[in-house]
This record gives structure tokens, C-alpha cells and sequence, in this order.
């Protein structure tokens, strides 16, 4: 058994991640899918299309849901997951080095891979200095 990984994302992200992942991962060692929520989409119907993707994800390890932004209705869906019984961990901030770095980890618990993002994601950003 292994963590499922939902990507939680504004329209056109997580498919996007997804695609660059693969070009750099052609085998991707974890399960992972994206749930794109559209302008104006009702968020209770959309809650209830997640909640499905996020159990076919479950296998016995629980999802690592990573969010593109924390606040926005992707993400407080991602959160409110639970409340229909998915054993889950939710990360913000969601981008290409954070989902890699998972995906690099993927023997990890779920809690372990919810620290791993966040480190990947965080680790992932660099300021020259010119």
C-alpha cells in the first residue's frame, strides 16, 4: 500500500503539474490525480466529485492532499475532506519541487510525506543575487 496524492488546484494547474512530473518522472511511484475546480463551480458539488477521487486514491494510507493556495475554495475543499471520513494531511502552496520531492519519497507515511512537501516546496524556491 502507498499515500494517494490529490492535487487540489485553480482551473488548468494540476493537470499541468501533473504533465511536467511525468515528463520528469515517466513512472510516476505514487497514484496521483487532480481535482481542477472551475470558475463559479458550486462548491458543495465539487466537495462531493473530490471526496470520490479521494477515496478511489485511499488505499489503507490515507491521501496527502497539496493545495495550490491555502484559503481559496480548492484548498478549504481539500480540508473539509475529512468531514466526510478521508483520512488525509492537506499542504499548501502547491508547486513542481514540492510534488517531486513526494513523489521521490514515495515509502513515506502520510504524515512524513505532509513534511516532505512542505520542505520540497519551500526548498524549491530560489532568489539569485545579482
Amino acid at each position: 500500500m502507498s499515500v494517494g496524492v490529490l492535487l487540489m488546484t485553480h482551473e488548468a494547474v494540476g493537470k499541468a503539474l501533473v504533465s511536467a512530473a511525468r515528463h520528469v518522472m515517466p513512472k510516476l511511484p505514487l497514484t496521483v490525480d487532480a481535482v481542477e475546480i472551475p470558475p463559479n463551480a458550486d462548491p458543495d458539488v465539487m466537495r462531493d466529485l473530490t471526496a470520490r477521487h479521494a477515496r478511489d486514491l485511499d488505499t489503507g494510507d490515507g491521501v496527502l492532499v497539496l493545495a495550490d493556495l491555502y484559503g481559496a475554495t480548492p484548498c478549504n475543499i481539500g480540508l473539509s475532506l475529512g468531514e466526510l471520513g478521508v483520512h488525509l494531511r492537506c499542504v499548501s502552496g502547491l508547486n513542481l519541487p514540492m510534488l517531486l520531492r513526494v513523489l521521490n519519497y514515495s515509502e513515506k507515511s502520510l504524515p512524513e510525506l505532509a513534511e516532505i512537501a512542505a520542505t520540497g516546496g519551500r526548498g524549491g524556491i530560489f532568489i539569485d543575487h545579482a
